[in-house]
């Protein structure tokens, strides 16, 4: 049998490369690699990537990166002296080699045929790259910027169903600034600074796969202290400064910024909701979230996902989520100048909002962005 069998890879591949070449500038002078991937590779790597992604070496599920990349553009890159079909047999061998994040296959074509020619740790900006994150389970991502190491993702493939990113129904203006970054057009594309560090946590709550909810709210304020159950068990007293000093350019060691976002995300494990400022100061964790006396009880929320064409649609708090997402809506409803930020243990990822626009909180299920 020859050709794509994942009917998904075909039916997708012609609109994936008419965003690569909207959207990549053409190449320089002398270059030997083409930024632009056509339908026919995307096409190839998409169907190798998700038959890959079924296979089982020893067990585990395979967990690889795809990178349409001349070897000739790479840098300083790990060449193989025989390169390997494209098929996914090989693709799930070479798995547990190159599963840590940051590594990626290096693929291209050669006499109508692509093959796996090594591996690379850095890709130029627009190179198609496919990650496989399960059964079923691919992205489709690029880099932006030079200067960044933050990629954006373009489309999810989960089975025969495909999502596209896009803004959505989310109006970034309307929201606190600090989560301009989730709902911005270029989401997890967006350029350094707090939004950055935002999506850092972001990544990292979900990466420990326990579930954490984690409270943003304005810096120097105490209103928020209505919303949680006193006596607070772990307040931070002064508060944790460190990630707000790193935010604010102090020199430090290479790493230091993740090192410091994973401690911090890994407080959410922690039973009850985490609390920072919006200047990224910790305040507190594990604070058990209340209804202020008086206030009414959240009763409906609009959902979300940042898709295109994506319509927000409205529903019971218990639609969305178990008893942290019902408690984040809440907290949402009466802190409308902050946000809750909420990672399940099934890797969804969802920011409660108030949204003045709508007149109740807006749930944005934001998972596709950090993927």
């Amino acid at each position: 049998m020859s050709g794509p069998l994942y009917p998904a890879a075909r039916a997708s591949a012609a609109r994936l490369a008419e965003h690569f070449a909207r959207h990549a500038p053409p190449p320089r002078p002398g270059e030997t690699a083409v930024a632009r991937p056509d339908a026919a590779a995307i096409e190839a790597l998409v169907d190798a990537a998700f038959w890959a992604s079924l296979q089982r070496e020893e067990g585990y599920v395979p967990e690889i990166s795809l990178a349409l990349l001349a070897p000739e553009r790479a840098v300083r890159p790990l060449r193989l002296a025989a390169p390997l079909p494209l098929s996914p047999r090989a693709l799930s061998r070479l798995a547990p080699a190159v599963e840590r994040p940051g590594i990626h296959l290096g693929v291209w074509p050669e006499g109508g045929e692509f093959f796996v020619w090594g591996t690379t740790r850095a890709v130029p900006t627009f190179c198609l790259v496919i990650e496989v994150l399960g059964p079923g389970l691919l992205v489709v991502k690029h880099r932006t910027r030079e200067d960044s190491a933050k990629y954006r993702n373009v489309a999810v493939f989960e089975g025969e169903h495909v999502k596209f990113l896009g803004p959505g129904t989310a109006d970034g203006a309307e929201h606190p600034a600090l989560l301009k970054a989730f709902f911005g057009p270029e989401g997890s594309a967006a350029t350094g600074g707090d939004d950055d560090t935002l999506l850092r946590l972001a990544v990292s709550m979900r990466a420990h796969k326990r579930g954490g909810t984690l409270l943003v709210v304005p810096s120097g304020t105490t209103g928020w202290r209505e919303s949680i159950v006193q006596p607070i068990a772990y307040a931070v007293e002064p508060p944790f400064a460190e990630l707000a000093e790193l935010v604010r350019g102090r020199e430090a060691p290479p790493g230091s910024l993740g090192r410091v976002v994973d401690a911090v995300a890994g407080l959410t494990a922690v039973d009850g909701a985490t609390v920072i400022s919006d200047g990224y100061e910790l305040l507190a964790f594990g604070v058990k979230i209340g209804r202020p006396d008086g206030r009414p009880r959240v009763e409906r929320v609009s959902l979300s996902e940042p898709v295109e064409g994506g319509v927000a649609t409205a529903l019971l708090p218990v639609q969305v989520g178990g008893t942290r997402h019902i408690s984040a809506a809440q907290f949402a409803q009466d802190q409308p100048d902050a946000a809750a930020l909420v990672a399940s243990q099934d890797g969804r990822f969802t920011v409660f909002a108030w949204s003045p626009r709508e007149g109740l909180v807006h749930a944005h299920r934001v998972e596709m962005l950090l993927m």
